[in-house]
């Protein structure tokens, strides 16, 4: 199915239902966190008025408009909140949906039945069916992963488990085993992370949360649990004898880092092969990290923003000993979902990080110098809550959108042929 929904991004000339985009601009409230040059594109008043970025450019880039012309279409609709794309060799996509089901979507969008074989999921509040991965090795074993709210006795816990997956008749799972655990169980239905990313070396990153309550946020920085962690095992579960806490008494041997708050985003950086994270703040401060072995992220000592209460979060925005997100957003736009953009089919874009918002209904486009953030962009601002965003072998970016009735969207480049809607800002 395609909708026609057009947008010249970045130019101020959209359709009339995102031409609202920029409403909030009026002042830049004296914040001296902008670095490039020009306005920064967020100009609301942040929740934590005290604060000051560690450097300039940590928060508040200027806008920077790639004046890309670009073509929305719905390639499937009627998904109960899509969490999740992973394409498969043939260019068709699994979708995951947070009530427990994961469908095939051919490239025309057409939706098998839902995947036979997967285990038992807790589909409560943030709980329920959530990322998916496909095996490096895919073409040779057909193993798929994902992650999901396990229930338990006692509570829940985000869990990995991977299957075979057979397509002849209806599609299914076939030899299913749950790989990884979080410890412990805990009676939340909130923060389970959690995405799956392959590094380089064919080691498996697991992202978590710190299931929100006071009771376990504190144990974040606390290595005898997987709350608030990344987590990296091998794909069959195994540990890595590299891990930096191998061997630390009382730690637990897969965590690579710690002190993180909700991490719902998460990819290799193509040019420099490290995995960044984009994670959940409370009020004010969703961060952007390039995570270290072993390094100490600060939440929920260290943290910018509020609390959701307007008090102030443990000793403030830095202590020694964390790490400093290389980019922060205060006011929060609730990031879900992250991809490096290193295809050919939009040149404009080349070296960006996409980034999902769900609080703020559009998918942020961060230009990059480095590790550097140098300029932000609203792309389809208003048009949905983005839970997923993801490059497509065909160079098109694709996203999901939370919502009961969820689509999965595919964004390329304009036709030159067809009509363009307009209205002035």
């Amino acid at each position: 199915m395609r909708v026609s929904l057009w947008f010249l991004v970045g130019s101020g000339i959209v359709l009339a239902a995102a031409a609202c985009g920029n409403k909030n601009k009026s002042s830049n409230h004296g914040n001296p966190g902008a670095g490039g040059s020009g306005p920064p594109l967020e100009t609301r008043a942040p929740n934590a008025r005290g604060q000051k970025p560690a450097f300039p450019g940590q928060t508040r880039a200027p806008e920077q408009r790639s004046n890309v012309r670009l073509e929305t279409t719905v390639v499937t609709s009627g998904l109960e909140h899509p969490w999740a794309i992973a394409f498969l060799p043939d260019g068709a996509m699994l979708v995951t949906e947070r009530p427990g089901r994961m469908r095939i979507v051919a490239i025309h969008g057409t939706k098998s039945e839902p995947i036979a074989g997967l285990p038992e999921v807790l589909a409560e509040d943030q709980g329920g069916l959530l990322d998916v991965a496909i095996d490096p090795a895919f073409a040779d074993n057909q193993l798929v992963y994902w992650s999901y709210a396990e229930p338990r006795e006692g509570g829940s816990g985000t869990a990995v488990a991977r299957g075979r997956l057979v397509r002849d008749g209806q599609p299914r799972f076939e030899d299913v085993q749950v790989i990884w655990r979080m410890k412990p169980t805990f009676d939340s239905s909130k923060h389970f992370g959690s995405r799956l990313v392959f590094a380089p070396d064919g080691t498996l990153f697991v992202t978590t949360g710190e299931r929100f309550e006071e009771e376990s946020r504190r144990t974040a920085q606390q290595l005898d649990t997987a709350f608030g962690k990344i987590v990296r095992i091998h794909p069959d579960g195994s540990i890595p004898k590299d891990n930096p806490f191998v061997g630390t008494p009382g730690a637990l041997p897969e965590i690579y880092s710690y002190g993180h708050r909700n991490i719902q985003a998460a990819a290799i950086n193509p040019r420099t092969d490290e995995l960044w994270e984009v994670e959940h703040g409370a009020k004010g401060g969703d961060e952007i990290d390039i995570v270290r072995a072993g390094a100490n992220y600060g939440w929920p000592e260290v943290a910018y923003g509020v609390h959701y209460d307007g008090k102030k979060i443990g000793v403030g925005t830095a202590r020694e000993g964390t790490v400093q997100p290389i980019y922060y957003w205060d006011p929060v736009i609730a990031p879900s979902g992250m991809a490096f953009y290193d295809a050919d089919l939009i040149p404009e874009w080349k070296g960006s990080l996409l980034v999902g918002g769900l609080a703020g209904q559009h998918i942020a486009r961060l230009a990059l110098d480095g590790d550097r953030v140098t300029g932000e962009e609203r792309l389809l601002e208003g048009r949905a809550r983005f839970r997923d965003v993801r490059v497509g072998p065909d160079g098109a970016v694709y996203a999901a959108t939370d919502a009961e009735d969820g689509e999965i969207l595919r964004i390329a480049p304009a036709r030159d042929s067809a009509p363009v809607q307009t209205t002035g800002r």
